[in-house]
């Protein structure tokens, strides 16, 4: 999938003069900011949010048989593949049964969201609810597998339903929270989450994620939209 998708990136810049503009200027800069900042925020939250890791590896191991941690491979920048990490919030099984509850997808496109899944175990819908399950992406963030803010990683199945528009989502490099995250979450459908996605990558910029950072924090407490 990465060869693929890079095999195409670059032979659309083949034939792009080499031309250093105000704009590139600006992105350079930025992303030495914001690779700085994800460095220094994701190292100081494993830190400080040890004991609530803690809490929750605990709680889940209490509620279902099963690992601690979730784990999948998931499409980042220019089409690479890399491990994703989550508290589990299902079932074991919750892979197994996946083609069993296509038909009741309620966002529509390659994703797949369903407000009273089956497989979501009962201390599951409490993370979820908070996006508890979200903080090991601490550690992608740190590995620059991920950053703070951007488009949400997808899994490779859906990458590979993808068209042209929603590949443009893989030009940036992934994140914890994006525009959609704190305008309505899960409650958004596929159509909806690439064209923000899309915003995004057009608005992008320091002033950009503060804002998206500050506007997800308040989302992520009243649990809106989350399941």
């Amino acid at each position: 999938m990465q060869s693929a998708y890079l095999n195409r990136t670059a032979a659309a810049k083949k034939s792009a003069p080499i031309t250093t503009t105000p704009r590139k200027l600006h992105m350079i800069f930025y992303n030495v900011i914001k690779r700085a900042f994800d460095i220094t925020a994701s190292l100081l939250a494993l830190i400080i949010l040890s004991p609530v890791f803690l809490v929750l590896a605990i709680l889940i191991k209490l509620d279902s048989p099963g690992p601690v941690l979730y784990v999948s491979d998931r499409v980042g920048l220019y089409g690479k593949v890399f491990k994703f990490y989550k508290f589990r919030s299902m079932r074991t099984d919750a892979d197994e049964i996946y083609n069993e509850l296509l038909e009741t997808n309620e966002t529509g496109g390659p994703t797949f969201k369903m407000k009273d899944d089956p497989r979501v175990t009962k201390i599951g819908k409490f993370i979820r609810k908070y996006s508890l399950d979200e903080l090991p992406q601490f550690y992608n963030i740190l590995k620059g597998d991920m950053s703070f803010v951007g488009p949400r990683s997808p899994l490779v199945r859906e990458v590979e339903l993808y068209d042209k528009r929603a590949m443009r989502r893989l030009n940036v490099v992934g994140g914890l929270t994006c525009y959609w995250q704190y305008r309505g979450r899960s409650s958004i459908d596929f159509e909806g989450m690439v064209n923000l996605d899309l915003q995004y990558i057009k608005d992008r910029g320091i002033l950009t994620d503060l804002k998206i950072l500050f506007r997800t924090i308040p989302a992520v407490l009243k649990g809106d939209g989350a399941y």
